[in-house]
């Protein structure tokens, strides 16, 4: 690194593509507090905030692989021993020159746009409210407030309605002497984000889903429902599974083109499992890692390998495959499920536990319960266990 860039009043970072610190400059390394041997060769997670982690993950490595640049990402980095975070807007690139594709990342501190930002909205808001009639204010707000409450008593009865439908449209847990498969869903409010399905195809190949669209209630509800008529349909005749996320992605820029207020995107992951070849072909869109376990205890993540559904149109849907052996496991999960209770612990189950998976199913949710009980839950929960025979 030459001594101009090694000097830059910015932070500057090159990481390889599986997120592995290759050589950063001297003003990054004051900013976070760290010698260069403590980080070179280190995964890019050490200096990264828990949020920031989940967020690079499955949208910075999806994004800047797609596009080969990230512009004006606001992220925050850890100090040296987390003691304090530091707001940053990050701009990256892939650099194809050299031998080994790499990942050229700029980094700017913003603590100081933050304070003004703050101070600047603090002074509008204090001047909107000089300006704003009090009893005109009372007024509206009573008026609004009469309103909700009528629209919720009538709407009552409508959403238990559309809960019940949504639940009864879920598939059921089945066995046979191939697979067993038990699911887990719950609502953070009287509709949910989640949904999924298991179909068995023919007599030798299963289909499975599960997605998440982004917030909760009503709206996210019935783009869930709608998607789930969607792949209710092409699931069924076999489509592979780069051609089921096509239909889908092409669905939700359908359903909102020239809406941004309304857009919602969705992260999702489908398997294609052949229990003949022993494969399990799968992409997972921006979706929270699926879990595969042998009998063996060697455990495998099957990762991000595109951005969440409904973000960048004309997207090539990439998949991977991996083989099997028989008597192994996987699990499908919603952030619901490993924010509350956390990625490590499922992990471990799998790990540990020599229960069939309906008992397995029923210690992650003793899990959850506990963990209700101490947290309140902000978003729905789902997960999938699959016993392969």
């Amino acid at each position: 690194m030459d001594e101009q860039l090694n000097q830059a009043p910015c932070g500057f970072l090159t990481l390889s593509t599986e997120g592995a610190i290759v050589s950063m400059n001297e003003m990054l390394l004051r900013l976070l507090g760290y010698r260069r041997d403590e980080l070179v060769g280190q995964h890019i997670n050490v200096i990264l905030s828990n949020s920031a982690r989940v967020f690079f993950q499955l949208y910075f490595i999806p994004m800047v692989t797609q596009k080969g640049f990230v512009e004006e990402m606001y992220l925050s980095l850890a100090t040296n021993h987390q003691s304090e975070e530091i707001p940053i807007l990050l701009n990256a690139s892939m650099n194809e020159s050299s031998r080994h594709k790499l990942i050229d990342c700029a980094f700017l501190p913003m603590q100081r746009r933050n304070d003004y930002e703050d101070q600047l909205l603090l002074a509008n808001k204090v001047a909107k409210d000089a300006l704003n009639k009090k009893q005109i204010a009372l007024e509206e707000l009573e008026a609004k407030q009469d309103q909700l409450i009528k629209i919720n008593k009538q709407n009552q009865n409508e959403l238990q309605l559309a809960k019940k439908i949504q639940e009864t449209s879920l598939t059921d847990a089945f066995t046979n002497d191939r697979m067993q498969v038990e699911s887990y869903y719950k609502a953070s409010k009287e509709l949910s984000g989640d949904i999924y399905g298991f179909y068995q195809i023919n007599n030798h190949q299963y289909g499975v889903i599960l997605l998440d669209v982004m917030g909760h209630g009503i709206s996210s509800a019935l783009v869930t429902m709608s998607l789930q008529s969607l792949y209710q349909k092409v699931i069924p005749k076999g489509m592979k599974p780069a051609s089921v996320m096509k239909e889908l992605d092409s669905h939700l820029h359908y359903l909102f083109h020239n809406d941004e207020e309304a857009w919602h995107y969705c992260t999702a992951i489908y398997l294609f499992i052949d229990t003949e070849k022993h494969t399990i072909e799968y992409i997972n869109s921006g979706h929270p890692p699926a879990i595969y376990h042998d009998k063996n205890g060697r455990q495998e993540e099957l990762c991000a390998t595109n951005p969440p559904l409904g973000t960048f149109e004309g997207i090539k849907y990439n998949s991977k495959t991996i083989r099997y052996a028989e008597g192994s496991r996987l699990l499908l999960y919603t952030d619901g499920v490993s924010e509350l209770i956390g990625y490590n612990y499922l992990q471990d189950l799998l790990m540990k536990s020599r229960n069939a998976v309906s008992q397995m199913k029923e210690e992650i949710l003793l899990e959850l319960n506990q963990k209700e009980n101490s947290y309140y839950q902000k978003d729905d929960q789902c997960f999938i266990l699959i016993d392969l025979k």
